[in-house]
């Protein structure tokens, strides 16, 4: 292995689950947070994700390692395209479902999703236009960094397919630390199912496409079912309870 893509998968394994659970818990700590700061953490997410991304692309570049290796490409286009249309469709009925359970009263039970929902989710025309962006660079970057990179090379070093995928679903899980036991267990699933899509159609293009509905569904739905939690209480007076999770 390459000595810059060891210091990128440290990096990625210690620093980067470290510091977005200190930035999150500065968030979920503050009193208020206003529209300017919800679109200073919007830009300076994709900032970085596409920072992240543009180095890891040279190092590959600089090392002539094939763009095949790390999932840029498409070799069937139907069988990418047909899987993208059915993970979407999933997802999505996944995420409706998921969040309908997890937003039902009190919302105090929910965990930090629902904190987040609440603070950092965009709430209005303005902030859902910057997170559209956020999520479009979220879907390409992390997928390119996890299922392509760190799968591609975990793959190479240990001469599997299965070490790469479970290295790479391992990385990702960290990631979301921010989240809780409960959200790197189920952000580990999901990498798992995203990196054995990336073996069998040999693309990113699924894992893309399935990683933005998942992050845009609980974005624009997660505060309308906010909201509605928050009402139902007060018309119905004996408040529901149920516990779900979502990534």
């Amino acid at each position: 292995m390459y000595w810059d893509f060891a210091v990128i998968l440290v990096f990625l394994g210690l620093a980067v689950p470290w510091l977005g659970r200190q930035r999150i818990r500065q968030l979920l700590r503050a009193p208020q947070i206003s529209t300017m700061d919800r679109l200073v953490l919007y830009a300076s997410t994709s900032v970085y994700q596409w920072l992240a991304a543009g180095i890891i692309l040279w190092r590959v570049r600089v090392h002539d390692v094939r763009l095949s290796i790390v999932g840029v490409t498409v070799p069937y286009l139907g069988q990418v395209l047909a899987t993208s249309a059915v993970l979407c469709i999933l997802i999505l009925l996944y995420q409706v479902m998921s969040l309908r359970r997890m937003m039902g009263p009190p919302l105090e039970s929910k965990g930090v999703l629902a904190q987040l929902v609440a603070k950092i989710f965009p709430h209005g025309g303005v902030e859902r236009v910057a997170f559209l962006g956020l999520v479009a660079s979220v879907a390409v970057c992390e997928e390119f960094i996890y299922r392509g990179f760190v799968q591609g090379v975990f793959e190479d070093w240990l001469g599997s397919i299965a070490g790469g995928i479970l290295m790479s679903s391992v990385l990702f899980s960290l990631a979301h630390l921010y989240q809780g036991r409960r959200g790197v267990a189920s952000t580990l699933l999901v990498g798992l199912l995203f990196s054995t899509i990336r073996v069998w159609t040999g693309s990113l293009i699924p894992c893309m496409a399935g990683h933005f509905v998942a992050d845009a569904a609980v974005g624009f739905l997660g505060p309308v079912y906010m909201r509605s939690a928050t009402v139902e209480p007060a018309a119905s007076k004996e408040p529901e309870t149920g516990i779900g999770n979502v990534n």
